[in-house]
């Protein structure tokens, strides 16, 4: 590279990528870990009966799932970030390397339920990016014929939240036909894109997880820890 081409570029900080550096030397062997959440209280609610046959389906695909009960969390901002519930889904964001995120379509939107506990998940938690790099899977249920405006919105959010949003999606339309007396899917083509949006975010996961850190690697902020760096380096002594 010649520096006089690109003038504004600091060539110390340039990081061409390269297919070597996605190589990962020890890569982990436990269970992708695998956070679902659900947008609805109500007592049979169909965005939870999703997520249950989704967790079924990825556990069967060698996940370690964890589902989060959305009952008793605060609206943001209401309660300070030590309420319990609060703690309770940052520290399952932690742990997991990937998401689920399942809502009903309210008034042609995601619930705020479901939106509740997306607020509450903060881009940075001092050093720690929770979301960043890691994958979601977005699905919705629909009260009646099928729509895409729930999943869209989830999709926005996904990238707002620095993840890597897997291009399968679920949306099940008329989802209280959908199931039976046993809270249990029908076999059915729904059925069937669940299965396959579950399929494709444990490869994803597998994928994405030990290469998170090369992956959101930015220039822009390599520069930025350069200059805060050199900053503190040459302060005068005060």
């Amino acid at each position: 590279m010649n520096p006089k081409d690109l003038p504004n570029l600091d060539p110390e900080l340039f990081d061409a990528p390269a297919s070597h550096k996605l190589h990962v030397a020890s890569p982990s062997d436990h269970r992708p870990r695998l956070l679902l959440l659900y947008g609805s209280l109500r007592e049979r609610s169909f965005s939870r009966l999703v997520v249950e046959e989704a967790a079924r389906l990825l556990s069967a695909m060698g996940a370690d799932t964890r589902i989060f009960d959305p009952r008793g969390l605060p609206l943001a901002d209401a309660e300070d970030a030590s309420h319990p519930k609060v703690q309770e889904l940052r520290d399952l964001v932690q742990w997991s390397e990937g998401m689920v995120w399942c809502s009903p379509e309210r008034h042609g939107a995601m619930t705020g339920i479901m939106k509740t506990q997306i607020d509450w998940i903060p881009l940075s938690l001092g050093a720690v990016r929770p979301t960043q790099g890691k994958t979601l899977a977005v699905m919705q249920v629909c009260g009646g014929s099928q729509s895409f405006n729930a999943v869209n919105q989830l999709r926005v959010l996904g990238r707002w939240m620095r993840m890597v949003t897997i291009p399968n999606q679920s949306s099940v339309p008329k989802a209280f036909m959908e199931f039976d007396d046993n809270n249990r899917m029908k076999p059915s083509a729904y059925y069937d894109r669940i299965v396959d949006v579950m399929e494709e975010l444990v490869k994803f996961t597998l994928l994405v997880r030990d290469r998170s850190d090369y992956l959101t690697d930015r220039y822009s902020e390599r520069k930025e820890s350069a200059e805060e760096l050199s900053k503190r380096v040459n302060q005068r002594s005060i």
